[in-house]
């Protein structure tokens, strides 16, 4: 019976030769249809053969519908649900807008709690919406560019605490630390029982503490370092990253949207600024920077890693690791795609992110992605004040204009956006993909660690 109704159902898909406002009607009751017909299936974990090869099918179809909508309306529905992009809408609250507004589009919040409940072996793979919708406003000139200044304003939250970090130079925002001292912000990421990793908890006080540094006056260099950890084997030193948090991954805890958010939000901010009030797409770039220092003991690992991409100075401890474990973890990592082969060359940014090659700082290779080398502690603290004397002694403003000329002429906006388009699409498929709980089982033992 549910095959007859799924082959009535493909073949009243709605042509999208029609107006905008009759093909977003017809495509969202094609959609909510092919939604319940999906519904009527057992769970995924319970699903036998045939039922799984439904399934698939109707997802494959249902995917295609969206893409074939998007591919013709995408900038129609990016403008109906930011005011023609004349309001600042971020990525999280522009998904679950459009599922209000056009149903069966992307997920609603509803049906996201219940995937974010689910381990990732089971998921059902909405979240592919998602990836498609973000992936069709930002490869759209117009559309994406705007998408990208909204997540480069500063966070709601950032500017609530403002008043009070600048009276006293301190956020403690739980993930993570902010420390104003003289001219200089430290931001420590402390995620202690994870090495520091990131997740769903540290991200979004990340986020917030960069705004801050790049809000305050006070501040003109930020300073990232990893937090003292507890852990037996690293017990009493700091560690600046463990990238990912793949237990949380492996459990569910962390959404597709994590990726997208963390890349658009804090690490742009960290590469780009904020952007400014009025979005001015026929102007240069005008943006609130800073110069930021990373300060790397222990190891680097993945998104960890990929912050060094962003900072104008690296300071390592000599046999520090850099690296990123792309291939064994199944995923994009980042930007790194699109920044690592500045720092390295294009063969070794291959072997890094397909091969697994790993940089050690204090040798040829690892150099690339390192200013100094320090042989301990005591060095390191040396050389971050020496650092952020030198790099405050001629002023912020010639500082400033000089990073961002070089950032324009290296990475200018139309190519991170273009990039940002291709990343939202791959990677919500490796976030999906079976491919991944393999890798996390095989190299993570994931299955075996608890939350």
């Amino acid at each position: 019976m549910l095959e007859t109704e799924l082959d009535d159902w493909r073949a009243s898909a709605p042509e999208q030769g029609a107006s905008f406002e009759a093909a977003s009607s017809a495509t969202c009751a094609h959609l909510v249809r092919g939604e319940e017909l999906l519904g009527r299936l057992p769970r995924r974990p319970k699903r036998n053969e045939p039922e799984a090869e439904t399934a698939a099918r109707l997802k494959t179809a249902l995917d295609a519908e969206r893409a074939s909508f998007l591919r013709a309306h995408a900038e129609a529905v990016y403008a109906t649900l930011t005011d023609d992009l004349r309001r600042p809408v971020r990525d999280e609250t522009l998904v679950y807008a459009a599922a209000e507004r056009f149903p069966g589009l992307v997920p609603t919040r509803t049906q996201m709690a219940a995937e974010r409940a689910t381990p990732l072996p089971e998921k059902e793979g909405i979240e592919t919406a998602q990836g498609l919708f973000l992936s069709f406003v930002l490869a759209s000139p117009r559309c994406g560019a705007h998408l990208v200044w909204s997540m480069l304003r500063p966070t709601d939250e950032a500017l609530e605490r403002l008043d009070d970090f600048r009276a006293t130079g301190l956020a403690d925002l739980g993930g993570t630390y902010l420390e104003r001292r003289g001219r200089a912000a430290y931001l420590e990421i402390r995620n202690d029982r994870h090495l520091n990793a990131e997740d769903c908890d540290t991200l979004p006080t990340t986020e917030v503490a960069v705004d801050l540094a790049l809000l305050d006056p006070e501040v003109e260099v930020g300073v990232i370092r990893g937090a003292v950890v507890t852990h037996p084997r690293y017990a009493g030193r700091r560690v600046f990253g463990a990238g990912l948090n793949l237990t949380h991954l492996y459990h569910g805890r962390i959404d597709y949207l994590f990726f997208v958010t963390r890349d658009l939000g804090y690490v742009n901010k960290l590469f780009r600024g904020l952007s400014s009030e009025e979005h001015r797409p026929d102007e240069p770039e005008q943006t609130t920077e800073k110069l930021w220092v990373a300060a790397v003991e222990t190891f680097a690992i993945g998104g960890a890693c990929q912050i060094l991409h962003t900072v104008d100075h690296v300071i390592a401890g000599r046999g520090a690791r850099l690296y990123l474990p792309a291939r064994k973890e199944g995923i994009l990592p980042g930007a790194s795609n699109l920044r690592l082969p500045r720092s390295v060359g294009d063969r070794l940014a291959r072997q890094a992110i397909l091969s697994g090659l790993e940089f050690e700082a204090g040798t040829p290779n690892g150099d690339l992605l390192c200013d100094e080398i320090v042989d301990s502690s005591d060095e390191m603290d040396a050389a971050i004040a020496r650092r952020v004397e030198a790099l405050t002694s001629s002023g912020l403003v010639n500082a400033a204009g000089n990073r961002r000329a070089l950032r324009v002429g290296a990475e200018p906006l139309d190519l991170f956006r273009e990039y940002m388009a291709t990343f939202c699409r791959e990677q919500v498929h490796c976030h999906l993909s079976p491919a991944l709980v393999q890798n996390l089982e095989q190299h993570w033992s994931a299955h075996e660690r608890r939350l």
